[in-house]
């Protein structure tokens, strides 16, 4: 059984770099935290009124709680999307045969080395 070495240009291009030593590009965690950093400097500037706007007391009344009800829509969303996966989720037929076939290599090659099950 021949195994493959991955080089780091080759994991680095499982992640979308041809290069693992690039700078410059962000990850999707910074992505994230740069959009949750830019929605709550904008949340807090208009509930604590910083930008000098003279918003109703209906929308500060919505603007208070908006941040619970964004963490629960993407708590409901995730778990929706975990559902919908698991739900759909296929058998691979061929990718279990192979690796059984791989298995009983294994197993042949040990037992001729003297190791037994």
């Amino acid at each position: 059984m021949r195994r493959r070495r991955f080089s780091n240009a080759d994991v680095g291009a499982a992640y979308g770099r041809e290069d693992p030593g690039q700078r410059g590009t962000m990850t999707k965690l910074a992505q994230w935290l740069w959009g949750l950093a830019l929605l709550g400097s904008t949340w807090a500037a208009l509930t604590v009124g910083a930008l000098g706007l003279d918003l109703p007391s209906s929308c500060r009344e919505v603007l208070w709680p908006l941040p619970a009800y964004l963490l629960v829509s993407a708590g409901c969303y995730a778990l929706g999307t975990v559902g919908y996966r698991v739900a759909t989720f296929h058998d691979c037929e061929e990718a279990a045969r192979e690796l059984q076939s791989q298995i009983q290599e294994a197993r042949a090659d040990l037992a001729r080395k003297g190791l037994r099950f």
